[in-house]
């Protein structure tokens, strides 16, 4: 027996995205692999700060906090405004903002054994 087209009602598949699409997606998930980065970007997400605080915040050293500030720039999933001689970081956009919070739900899901929305 085979299932017919469309019977489970979803909608028509979605244009595959481009190659340069891909590439920038792995490297933003590269960037939120390490541990740092990602607790770094859930302080992001709701404020700026500057590394100092950062540091203090999460708990890790400033310079280390620098160099995980300076790559997560780099990937384009931070951004920078001066504020007289101090450098004030923030995620970049509400897509960023949204990515780290899905994230984490989902690994709240898979740690603590609340249900999933869609099962």
């Amino acid at each position: 027996m085979y299932a017919r087209d469309n019977d489970s009602g979803a909608s028509q598949p979605q244009e595959q995205p481009t190659s340069a699409q891909v590439d920038a997606a792995v490297e933003a998930f590269r960037m939120l692999s390490d541990a740092t980065r990602l607790r770094l970007m859930w302080v992001l997400s709701s404020a700026e700060y500057d590394v100092g605080s950062l540091a203090e915040t999460i708990g890790v050293a400033r310079p280390s906090v620098s160099q995980h500030l300076a790559k997560l720039r780099l990937a384009g999933l931070v951004r920078t405004r001066r504020q007289g001689r101090r450098v004030l970081y923030r995620a970049r956009d509400a897509h960023v903002r949204a990515l780290i919070a899905e994230a984490l739900s989902h690994a709240d899901h898979e740690v603590s054994g609340i249900p999933r929305h869609d099962d």
